[in-house]
């Protein structure tokens, strides 16, 4: 079913809601927040009639709604932001850099940065096999995986990083991706936004990687910044 424009504003409303609080979203914070000129009784329909439409699921313990992969697909595709970096941010990377580095510690210490600004972690393959990764305890402390077994999923991609970036290595562009949930290598419980770079004749691919609930347009400034960066080391 084709959705509506209430129904599109609404589910990108509520997404970005999630994204912020981490918590379901109501229809009361809806109309408070969200600057709808709708009752909550209209509001609950909608989201009912989202949740049956695979967008959004509500955990048993909460009246509220959280986005499915579906509906954080639809986010991207339709109301992800193009921003630019900030030049706060842009200096704290650019702090990293020291001339006497050699290149790939010099990608390493920005890839530690990247993981405090994106709260995630991060994946470098400097070749296939070669890989180096910074910041998963920022994924760990993240709620969706205070479950048991997704925390143990998850420490199983941890296990085989080496075999996702060799399976993705040679199909990843110098666009940026973004890869969530089942379409993710890195496991389905997660997103990722990566992109390769390039030093001379080498290239290399970089990584965020953190929960569907990310903060997708900050981290893709993030990403494409930090390309640009390693990039004119």
């Amino acid at each position: 079913m084709e959705l509506n424009d209430r129904k599109k504003a609404l589910l990108a409303a509520i997404i970005k809601q999630h994204i912020k609080t981490a918590i379901p979203v109501g229809s009361n914070l809806l109309v408070g927040k969200g600057g709808f000129d709708l009752s909550t009784a209209t509001i609950r329909n909608e989201m009912m009639d989202l949740e049956k439409e695979g967008y959004l699921t509500h955990p048993h313990t909460s009246a509220g709604r959280i986005p499915t992969e579906k509906g954080y697909r639809f986010f991207i595709d339709n109301y992800l932001d193009e921003r630019d970096l900030s030049d706060k941010h842009k200096i704290q990377l650019q702090q990293m850099l020291k001339a006497d580095n050699e290149d790939s510690f010099a990608v390493k210490q920005v890839a530690k940065e990247v993981a405090v600004l994106s709260n995630g972690a991060v994946v470098v393959g400097f070749s296939p096999r070669d890989i180096y990764y910074t910041g998963l305890t920022n994924v760990f402390r993240q709620p969706e995986f205070a479950e048991l077994d997704v925390i143990y999923n998850l420490s199983e991609v941890v296990d085989h990083l080496d075999e996702a970036v060799a399976g993705i290595f040679d199909d990843i562009s110098k666009d940026v991706h973004i890869l969530l949930g089942k379409e993710n290598p890195f496991g389905k419980q997660c997103s990722t936004i990566l992109t390769k770079y390039q030093r001379g004749s080498v290239e290399g691919l970089i990584a965020i990687l953190g929960p569907m609930r990310m903060n997708y347009s900050h981290n893709r400034a993030l990403i494409k910044y930090t390309q640009e960066l390693i990039t004119n080391l």
